[in-house]
């Protein structure tokens, strides 16, 4: 490895994957407390203010959907105070050109990005019973973000740990089906995001899974309502490309990393694919909708994980035939 992609081993540079790892932790439960707001209706605790509460910088004998709102705008705060930290560490103890400076640089603006698209979401008046179509798209564009964000995270703490930088040169094919099965992912978030908030704005307290699908298609139903039946089926189809994939990459880059993270997220396809179907036989009560939710984090992070280490595994050696050795 490169001295350009070592982190120096002082106190300080020691402290460097610490802050990345705990960073995209914290991330994760700040996204679990996001959902909490949407779940509790406490989106518009704020009112339409933003990025004041209630026109105000400290709200005074606020409210419980206030707090809650509240709240969740302080610790998205600290995630960029966490960012801004990781910027500066990774610039004090690391060289021009190391991957871990870039992977902090870029967490920080999709920080940034997360915290305008909230922002968007509360000055348009997207949030608690509203039934706006436009609601389930901006609601979809900060899942995708909030993806992105996790992956940049998480690439940082690799970096800052002393593992390679990504070879996307010379890949072949393999980086189209990583590409793809990425994609895939992004979308079945996306789907699920608007199923979600479809569960919390129509899903009667009474009622099968056959008659909520009925009333989806029924001539009073809503965009929000027509799109939820879109993301059981992306997840099947995504789940199966995912499972081909892991063999694919078994089979092209035979490394015990490959193997071992391809294993992973197999099980955690299935374990979601069975959290899925309870979410639905449940009725998608709060509890199950958070940990639906941390199990997509999981799986995403999982696939980025994977996607990783196939990207940077030496390549399959050819096997020698009479040609070549005779060449």
């Amino acid at each position: 490895m490169s001295s350009a992609l070592t982190v120096p081993q002082s106190r300080a540079g020691a402290w460097l994957p610490r802050l990345a790892w705990a960073a995209l932790a914290y991330n994760v439960l700040v996204i679990l407390w996001g959902a909490v707001v949407r779940l509790t209706g406490a989106g518009a605790g704020c009112g339409d203010h933003w990025p004041l509460c209630n026109g105000v910088v400290v709200p005074q004998s606020p409210a419980l959907h206030t707090v809650i709102e509240f709240s969740h705008r302080l610790t998205s705060g600290a995630s960029g105070l966490l960012a801004l930290g990781l910027i500066a560490l990774a610039f004090a103890t690391t060289r021009k050109g190391h991957p871990a400076r870039l992977g902090a640089v870029l967490t920080f603006l999709l920080i940034l990005t997360e915290g305008l698209v909230g922002g968007v979401q509360v000055l348009l008046g997207l949030t608690a019973d509203s039934t706006d179509p436009a609601r389930g798209f901006v609601q979809g564009v900060h899942l995708a973000n909030t993806f992105l964000l996790l992956g940049a995270l998480l690439l940082t703490a690799l970096w800052a740990s002393g593992r390679p930088a990504l070879r996307l040169r010379g890949q072949g094919r393999m980086l189209g089906l990583i590409a793809l099965g990425l994609v895939l992912a992004l979308l079945v978030g996306l789907a699920g995001t608007v199923t979600a908030l479809g569960d919390l704005l129509f899903t009667p307290a009474a009622g099968t899974p056959i008659d909520t699908v009925r009333r989806d298609f029924g001539t009073t139903a809503g965009l929000i309502e027509n799109l939820r039946v879109i993301h059981p089926m992306l997840a099947i189809l995504t789940s199966a490309y995912l499972i081909w994939l892991v063999g694919a990459l078994r089979r092209l880059r035979p490394a015990p990393e490959v193997t071992r993270w391809g294993m992973v997220l197999l099980g955690v396809i299935g374990t979601q694919v069975l959290a899925g179907f309870l979410n639905v036989a449940l009725r998608a009560p709060a509890w199950m909708q958070l940990t639906h939710l941390l199990l997509a984090c999981i799986m995403w992070l999982v696939t980025v994980l994977l996607s990783y280490e196939a990207l940077t595994a030496p390549r399959r050696a050819r096997p020698l035939t009479p040609q070549s050795v005779a060449a």
